[in-house]
């Protein structure tokens, strides 16, 4: 419980909504009248941004008879954009109170119908069975005991549901540094290989379907987002919004860190059995 504690301080703070709203009228948007879209590029805080979340949709097979839990969902990136570009029922939880606060408010802003819980992930306020798909974006890096959580997702998931991690993984040994965009230090860092993954998603009666290394995604999107930086100078819509004024420490530290090849973005796909 206080590992949970810790991590929603790290996330949490107060004015994200209108922080973002600050940001969407510096570029020029009308925030009466949203658009997913015009989000991107601060609310999908994940390597790989859309594309990634776009990628393992279709992996997943969503469409609009789906109804998707997203954990971890943070200020509703992700869920916004599965909600309006394949028109399926997403739900979102998340750990921390202001994450879900800011969802919720910039959702409605979106005119989308989807849902927000405050919650853990180890134990979700959902019946056995309730959904027909799951995503874990970016979210277990935060969680040590991944044999309790993996087990909580299939307790929700109907039987042949599909369940799509995408977290940042262990691909090679050596130091990583803080603080990174999930943890400042260590101490609520859990970052574990590929292999520990599949092991954990079995024993929890999980089938693995497929796997897919994003490192390739990641390095060239934030290549590109770097020159347009260079080029036109920093977007009002960045990671700024989320981490604050280490921001800049926490994304050269790990997208360094994905270049020397010590962790990589992977999506495993599962089947409950």
């Amino acid at each position: 419980m206080e590992a949970e504690q810790q991590v929603a301080r790290h996330y949490g703070r107060s004015g994200i909504e209108q922080a973002f709203l600050d940001a969407l009228r510096a570029a020029g948007k009308d925030i009466d009248h949203l658009q997913p879209g015009d989000l991107s590029g601060a609310d999908e805080f994940h390597l790989g941004g859309p594309a990634a979340t776009a990628a393992l949709a279709a992996d997943l097979g969503l469409g609009p008879e789906t109804h998707l839990l997203d954990i971890g969902c943070g200020i509703g990136g992700p869920a916004r954009h599965l909600a309006a570009a394949l028109d399926c029922r997403v739900t979102g939880i998340d750990l921390t109170a202001e994450f879900v606060e800011a969802a919720e408010a910039l959702t409605r802003r979106c005119g989308l119908a989807v849902s927000f819980r405050q919650g853990s992930a180890l134990a979700m306020p959902f019946p056995d069975g309730a959904f027909d798909a799951a995503t874990l974006i970016h979210v277990g890096m935060n969680i040590a005991d991944k044999a309790a959580l993996f087990a909580e997702v299939r307790r929700v998931l109907k039987p042949g549901a599909r369940f799509g991690v995408y977290d940042i993984m262990r691909v090679a040994e050596g130091d990583l540094p803080y603080p990174m965009p999930w943890a400042a230090t260590p101490e609520t860092s859990f970052v574990e290989p590929p292999e520990t993954y599949r092991r954990l998603l079995g024993q929890a009666g999980f089938t693995i379907e497929a796997e897919h290394d994003r490192s390739d995604l990641a390095l060239r999107l934030g290549r590109e987002a770097r020159e347009r930086a260079a080029a036109r100078g920093p977007s009002p819509l960045g990671p700024h919004l989320l981490m604050g004024p280490t921001a800049p420490q926490r994304v050269a530290n790990v997208m360094a860190t994905l270049e020397r090849g010590l962790i990589a973005p992977v999506e495993i796909i599962v089947r409950a059995d």
